[in-house]
C-alpha cells in the first residue's frame, strides 16, 4: 500500500456518510428533524392543508416556547442529527426565529427553511449571508403577477412583500429555489414561471409544482377540505404537468421504478416515516408531516426524542394493515411506490391508517398507463408479471419513447 505524504494530501477530503469514522461504531438515530415552528401564516392560501391566521392568539399561546425548542434541537444534535427543516405555517412569523436559527447553525446543523418570502428582511438576509443555512431556502411562489398571486394567498400586499423578499435573497446571493402550486388563478403563467425559475442560479432542475393537494392534517374543517378537493387536478391534467419535461420525467421514473415499485403486502409503513420525525408547533412528534393520527404521535412534553425514535416509532412501524379493501388492492399493487397511498394520506382522507385513497390510486394508474406499465383497462393489483414489466420499462431506450 502506497503512503501519500502529508504535504501532498488534500486539505479537505470528501467521504460518503457510510465511510466516515462517525459511523464505524454506531449509526446516528436519525439524520434530519422537521420542526413546524407555527401553524400560523400571514397568508391565507386557498389550497393550504395546515395554515391558521397569523393573529390566532389561542394557537400562539399553545406553541412551544423558545427554551422548549432549544431543548429539542440540542437533543437532536446529541442523537446524531445532521440537519433541521424549519417550516410552518410561515416559520418567519416566530419572533425567536433568528435565535433558533443561530443555535441550530452553531450546533453544526444544516438548516432548510420553507417560506413564502414575505417576511424576509434586510436583517435576515444579512444573517443568512454571515451564517449560511448550508441548504437552499425553498420559496413558494404563487403567481408572476399581483392578481394571480393574491388570488391564491387572499392577502392584500402579499405579492409585493414576496417579491421584495426574493429580491433580497438575489441581492445577497443567498442560495434558494422556488416551487409553485398550480391553481385556477395562476395556471396560465406556468411557462412564464418556469422560464423565470431557470434564471435562478441555484435551480439545477425544473421547479416543482403542487398538483394533488393534501387535505387538512388536523381533520378540523370539512368546508376547507371540500375546497381543497375542488382544486385538485384530475389525473389526466396532472399527468400533462408531470410529463411537460418528458425526457427528465422518464429518466426519473426509470430510477424510481427500479428502486421503489413493488407490492407492500400487509406492511403499512414502507416509507421512511418514523425513521425521523416532525415536531409540530405544540410539541407532538409525528412520524411525518401529514400523519396526526392519535396512535401515531408522541408527546415530547412527556418524553424525549430518544425514546420516541428508539421505542415508540419502531413499535408503530410494526403495525400491519387490516382493512379488507386495502388488503385486496393496495397490498397487492406494484404501483405502491408510485401511488401516494400511505398512513398519512389515509388519515387525512378517512381518519384511519389503512383505507385506500381513490384519488391517489387514479393518479398512479394514469402515470402507469403513460409509462406502459399497465394496459388501458388493467388494475395494477391484478398484474402478476409486474417484475418483468418494470424490467422492460427500465431497459427501454430513449428511442422507444419517440
Amino acid at each position: 500500500m502506497i503512503s501519500i505524504p502529508a504535504s501532498q494530501r488534500p486539505y479537505v477530503e470528501r467521504l460518503s456518510t457510510s465511510a466516515g469514522v462517525l459511523w464505524k461504531q454506531s449509526s446516528p438515530v436519525f439524520s434530519r428533524l422537521d420542526i413546524e415552528l407555527t401553524e400560523r401564516c400571514n397568508n391565507n392560501c386557498i389550497h393550504c392543508y395546515i395554515n391558521l391566521p397569523a393573529n390566532d392568539a389561542a394557537a400562539k399561546r399553545k406553541e412551544l416556547s423558545t427554551d422548549a425548542l432549544k431543548k429539542i434541537l440540542n437533543e437532536a444534535v446529541s442523537l446524531g442529527c445532521m440537519s433541521v427543516r424549519f417550516t410552518g405555517g410561515e416559520p418567519l412569523l416566530r419572533r425567536d426565529f433568528e435565535e433558533l436559527y443561530v443555535l441550530a447553525r452553531r450546533s453544526g446543523l444544516k438548516v432548510m427553511i420553507f417560506t413564502n418570502a414575505t417576511l424576509i428582511t434586510s436583517r435576515l438576509a444579512a444573517l443568512w449571508s454571515k451564517i449560511p443555512p448550508l441548504e437552499r431556502i425553498e420559496v413558494s411562489v404563487y403567481g408572476m403577477k399581483k392578481k394571480s398571486y393574491e388570488s391564491v394567498t387572499r392577502t392584500a400586499g402579499s405579492y409585493k412583500a414576496a417579491w421584495r423578499g426574493i429580491r433580497l435573497l438575489q441581492k445577497s446571493k443567498i442560495p434558494f429555489i422556488v416551487k409553485n402550486a398550480l391553481l385556477p388563478g395562476n395556471t396560465c403563467e406556468q411557462q412564464e414561471f418556469t422560464a423565470w425559475a431557470r434564471t435562478i442560479p441555484w435551480m439545477d432542475q425544473p421547479p416543482g409544482y403542487s398538483l394533488f393537494y393534501y387535505l387538512r392534517a388536523r381533520r378540523d374543517d370539512a368546508r376547507k377540505n371540500e375546497r381543497i378537493r375542488s382544486l385538485r387536478l384530475n389525473p389526466e391534467k396532472g399527468l400533462e404537468v408531470l410529463t411537460a419535461h418528458k425526457d427528465s420525467y422518464i429518466r426519473e421514473m426509470k430510477q424510481f421504478c427500479s428502486k421503489f415499485m413493488r407490492p407492500s403486502g400487509h406492511t403499512l409503513f414502507s416509507c421512511g416515516a418514523g425513521c425521523g420525525g416532525c415536531v409540530d408547533a405544540y410539541g407532538m412528534l409525528q412520524p411525518c408531516m401529514m400523519l396526526r393520527h392519535p396512535d401515531a404521535v408522541y408527546d415530547l412534553k412527556k418524553g424525549s426524542l430518544k425514546r420516541a425514535l428508539e421505542v415508540f416509532f419502531p413499535k408503530l412501524r410494526k403495525r400491519k394493515a387490516s382493512n379488507p379493501e386495502y388488503l385486496r388492492r393496495c397490498a397487492k399493487c406494484f404501483l405502491h411506490g408510485l401511488c401516494e397511498q400511505c398512513p398519512g394520506q389515509s388519515w387525512m382522507e378517512h381518519a384511519t391508517l389503512d383505507t385506500p385513497v381513490e384519488y391517489h390510486c387514479r393518479v398512479a394508474h394514469a402515470q402507469a398507463r403513460y409509462l406502459g406499465l399497465i394496459k388501458k383497462d388493467e388494475r395494477a393489483w391484478e398484474v402478476i408479471n409486474w417484475k418483468q414489466r418494470i424490467g422492460d420499462f427500465t431497459s427501454k431506450t430513449e428511442g422507444g419513447w419517440q
